[in-house]
């Protein structure tokens, strides 16, 4: 039942996300808006969508269509798992303080597979035709305007001199472009996102449990993927402040909060890394020119391919250098937390020095910055090709592509990880916040949290410190008093002064030691 609220949840966020995002972008106005929400949401989870088209013009054939889109929309990526992560951790939590290997991966594998196996919604439902007159050129003509030209001697739009005997049949002609949902890619994806999904939340939430002998992770691995998470959600959150402070002196506000929430994520995760100096490859081509931020718009109409680094960006506009102290901001930010979420020592060895504490921050998040950084570059990447050909003529072409480095962001996190820990370490330890704010996991304390736990503190099974000792000391003073036993819980009876022999937690810590029979024969009386 926990897998199936979890995955419902998804969709429908997912699903609600993708189609009041359509909706404020006016794409309803092209087509259905049903179709096109099932085509973002296979996106959005790792699916795929394959554009198709066919155009006639005076029934003879040679016209056609093609597309090729590889983009994902990670604000309905990111809706989707952040509902699939709270229900998924919430059930793990009411499980009790450990939880058995077996458990987790049953409970991780249901939420998986019924995730792979709802993806068939988007994929039966996301497919559509869009039918574009010739007759009709632009904004009814194509999607977002514009429609197509076949260019002449005297200039666009005229064709007089190329067709002067058919350009009445050449202005009637239809175009049929269409999208279908892939079956086999979008289940695949799905699968593996929705396993990545579970993956990070269980690296990052610090409180939910683990199986018995996952200690290491607890201290080592969660406060530093939890650190780079919070960095990467607080790195959204400005995008979307920032989205909307332009939306209100904006004359089309209903365009920037539709782009927003479809692809802020997008916009921020690509800024952080051209921040922090990894390179990328782009080109870009047509009216999608006009879909980038300036000055990206404008190095890209340079040429065919450009190399996009901070320093090129920057000869262009000034203000982009503060991309890079926006990305040196989050970076020392992820140390802070880093520190702060990390033991300084534990019940295995005692608390090393500041310099020792440092080293450990700075390795530790070092890891985790030069894996997480490589996979926002991929999540990030982009890559749109259109054609719309008439008898050879080119009527329609644009193109985005944007490629960045792996291996530079791997070597390049790595170093600012290291970088970033190590100083975080430092700020903390002079600060007084190391280790503040590390979970009871971490540190090794056995706390009597969720549901479980607390069934069995009620039982008596679980006691904290001290709890042995202090019944034990009791029950020796009722025994010299002749007084009675007080009842301490589960187990633990009043021994009335005078009865033959002590039972209970009395008679349980007496029975140990000879001054605990000898205390019970003489408040026995006699025979």
């Amino acid at each position: 039942m926990s897998a199936v609220a979890a995955v419902s949840w998804a969709l429908i966020g997912m699903a609600g996300t993708a189609a009041l995002g359509l909706r404020l972008l006016g794409a309803d106005a092209a087509g259905s808006l049903g179709p096109m929400t099932a085509a973002v949401v296979a996106l959005g989870a790792g699916g795929s969508v394959t554009p198709s088209g066919d155009v006639a013009a005076f029934g003879l054939p040679g016209a056609e269509a093609g597309a090729a889109v590889d983009i994902t929309p990670l604000g309905v990526s990111l809706v989707g798992a952040l509902l699939l992560s709270y229900f998924f951790l919430r059930s793990l939590r009411a499980a009790g303080v450990v939880v058995s290997g077996a458990e987790l991966l049953a409970r991780a594998g249901t939420v998986v597979t019924l995730f792979a196996a709802m993806a068939g919604g988007p994929v039966r439902a996301g497919h559509d035709v869009v039918t574009l007159d010739g007759g009709s050129p632009g904004p009814a003509g194509l999607p977002g305007g514009g429609g197509f030209e076949v260019p002449g001697p005297g200039g666009p739009g005229d064709a007089e001199g190329l067709l002067p005997d058919r350009i009445g049949d050449l202005v009637g002609a239809e175009a049929e472009v269409g999208f279908t949902v892939d079956t086999a890619p979008t289940l695949l994806g799905g699968l593996g996102w929705s396993a990545g999904v579970l993956l990070v939340a269980l690296l990052a939430s610090r409180r939910t449990p683990l199986p018995r002998g996952w200690d290491a992770v607890h201290r080592a691995v969660r406060p530093a993927v939890s650190a780079l998470v919070t960095v990467g959600l607080v790195a959204v959150a400005a995008g979307y402040a920032a989205a909307g402070y332009a939306a209100i002196g904006d004359d089309h506000p209903r365009r920037i909060a539709g782009a927003a929430l479809l692809g802020a994520p997008n916009g921020v995760w690509l800024g952080l890394p051209i921040g922090l100096f990894v390179p990328w490859d782009g080109r870009a081509g047509g009216i999608l020119l006009g879909v980038l931020p300036d000055p990206l718009d404008e190095l890209l109409r340079a040429g065919s391919d450009q190399a996009v680094t901070l320093g090129r960006l920057a000869e262009l506009d000034g203000r982009v250098w503060l991309l890079g102290v926006a990305g040196a901001s989050a970076m020392l930010l992820a140390g802070v937390l880093t520190a702060a979420r990390t033991p300084v020592g534990h019940a295995a060895a005692r608390a090393p020095g500041t310099a020792g504490f440092a080293a450990r921050c700075a390795l530790r998040l070092g890891v985790a910055t030069a894996l997480t950084l490589p996979l926002l570059v991929r999540l990030t990447e982009v890559s749109v090709n259109a054609s719309l050909s008439v008898l050879g003529f080119d009527a329609f072409g644009a193109g985005i592509e944007l490629r960045g480095h792996l291996g530079v962001a791997f070597l390049l996190g790595a170093a600012w990880g290291a970088g970033a820990g190590a100083v975080g370490a430092l700020l903390a330890r002079a600060s007084g916040a190391a280790g503040r704010r590390a979970a009871p996991p971490a540190r090794g304390d056995r706390e009597t949290e969720g549901a479980g736990g607390a069934r069995r503190a009620a039982r008596g099974g679980l006691r904290g410190p001290g709890a042995r000792g202090a019944p034990r000391r009791r029950a020796a003073r009722s025994v010299h008093t002749g007084g009675s036993v007080p009842a301490t819980g589960s187990g633990h009876r009043s021994v009335p002064a005078g009865a033959p022999g002590i039972t209970g937690t009395a008679g349980a810590a007496g029975a140990g030691s000879a001054r605990g029979r000898a205390a019970a024969r003489r408040s026995a009386g006699p025979r």
